[in-house]
């Protein structure tokens, strides 16, 4: 009989876990004598909108980028849609989208040009490619700069095309690594528009940003990590229901810590 995850304790690897886009066990990864992950447990059911919040440092750049295949764990098990990415993690690169904080855009490339580029790369034909970058632009507001150099972009710009092209071959899984990093009011506020469509298709999202009030928006579950370690995990309900807060900065703050400078006064005259 297969056992339900609850918010802090996940579930064992049983056959629940075909209803899990991503299930890690005892993830470590060391850089040198620090030890960035350290024994991570996560577990991120299918169609969820996943917020993975933690202080900087924690672990969550570190742990999306095994989960995707850029770093090797040194110890553990991960599972990505079904498929082990420490043995075979081709059928699951296949099948995700991947947009990290420090992006790397082909800057000689029009908006346009890029998309079915990265379209053409994920293996759809240049007439695929062509029509899904047209409905990107739109849904993203860029048609206006379709062709345009990615080099004119501006920030909110390339991170709007960014997460475009991570989705242009309708992945089932997305990672989003502080999408809000660094952007306007108006980028932010079509990227949030993305992401519910993303959602509403039903595409598993796994999301980190310090911008929680977004997050709490948006996402139907949650993960802290402190240390390298998940220290909550759940539905967003249930973790409030548990560590009877309200919202995920109470959360934050009552797991974390409040921030050392807080009651802090200056002495300016």
């Amino acid at each position: 009989m297969s056992t339900t995850p609850t918010a802090d304790a996940p579930v064992s690897i049983t056959d629940a876990n075909a209803s899990l886009a991503i299930h890690c066990r005892g993830l470590v990864k060391r850089f040198g004598k620090f030890t960035a992950v350290n024994g991570l447990d996560l577990d991120v059911p299918q169609g969820a909108f996943f917020a993975f919040i933690g202080p900087n440092g924690a672990g969550k750049s570190t742990t999306i980028a095994m989960l995707t295949g850029i770093y090797g764990a040194d110890a553990g098990r991960i599972d990505v849609l079904g498929h082990d990415m420490r043995r075979n993690p081709l059928p699951a690169k296949a099948r995700t989208g991947v947009v990290f904080e420090e992006l790397a855009l082909f800057e000689r490339l029009t908006g346009r040009q890029y998309l079915v580029f990265c379209g053409q790369m994920y293996g759809l034909t240049r007439d695929e490619s062509e029509t899904r970058a047209t409905e990107l632009l739109e849904l993203i507001e860029l048609t206006h700069k379709a062709d345009t150099l990615v080099c004119d972009y501006s920030k909110g710009m390339r991170r709007r095309l960014a997460i475009a092209a991570a989705v242009i071959h309708a992945p089932d899984l997305v990672f989003l690594d502080e999408p809000f990093e660094g952007i306007d009011i108006l980028a932010g506020a079509v990227i949030r528009e993305l992401l519910k469509e993303l959602k509403r298709a039903g595409t598993t999202l796994l999301l980190t940003t310090h911008v929680l009030e977004i997050a709490e928006k948006l996402a139907t579950h949650a993960g802290v990590i402190a240390q390298g370690k998940i220290i909550a995990q759940g539905p967003i309900g249930d973790l409030y229901a548990r560590h009877q807060v309200n919202s995920l900065d109470q959360l934050f703050e009552k797991l974390i810590g409040a921030p050392r400078a807080a009651g802090v006064r200056l002495s300016f005259h």
